[in-house]
């Protein structure tokens, strides 16, 4: 097992020289965009963490009502990872996930709903590797990940993971360098 961190604006300024120093962290997932909007720390992040040697990935937090908002929401990514002209070594991954957005907005929580979205999120990324973010509940009730054949990062802030998945965030307050990050582990021996 491989530990990481993911991070996004919401963390502000990531001295990632100290965290490398300070930790045994060897990979970051880091934020590129939500909805149709690029994360401000994104590019300064990725540098920054490319630099101090961590293996890196990124993901999208998804507002999609709909297939169609996926769709536009992959091209936002890949866009903005082509711009940035960096290599990731890990995937890509599109977080589905509840919000007051999507529940005053009429999302169709079912089942077929969730998994067409992620389904054309996949799709249109390509060929960027991409995967599957979501918390156990959802990989259990709301996405068929079985259909989807991707690597999946699942949540589930627990002393043991009930999925085993590609990755695990299992804590949302893994507190290193005065700050709390998102926790995670990486099923593999080495990367």
């Amino acid at each position: 097992m491989i530990y990481g961190i993911d991070v996004s604006e919401n963390n502000g300024y990531v001295d990632w020289q100290r965290l490398k120093e300070t930790s045994n962290l060897k990979f970051a997932i880091i934020r590129s965009s939500f909805g149709f909007s690029t994360d401000s720390r994104f590019l300064d992040n990725i540098y920054h963490a490319l630099e101090n040697g961590f293996k890196c990935g990124a993901y999208h937090y998804s507002y999609a009502l709909n297939s169609d908002e996926a769709i536009k929401e992959a091209r936002t990514m890949k866009s903005i990872i082509e711009k940035s002209g960096v290599l990731l070594e890990l995937p890509c991954f599109f977080d589905i996930e509840n919000d007051s957005y999507k529940a005053k907005n009429g999302f169709e929580y079912t089942q077929e709903n969730v998994t067409n979205i992620c389904q054309a999120f996949l799709d249109e990324i390509k060929p960027l590797n991409c995967g599957v973010y979501a918390n156990l509940d959802w990989l259990t009730n709301y996405v068929d990940w079985q259909k989807l054949g991707c690597s999946i990062w699942s949540a589930q802030y627990n002393s043991s993971d009930d999925f085993k998945g590609y990755m695990w965030q299992y804590t949302d307050k893994l507190h290193l360098i005065g700050k709390n990050f998102d926790g995670n582990v990486l099923y593999l021996d080495e990367i």
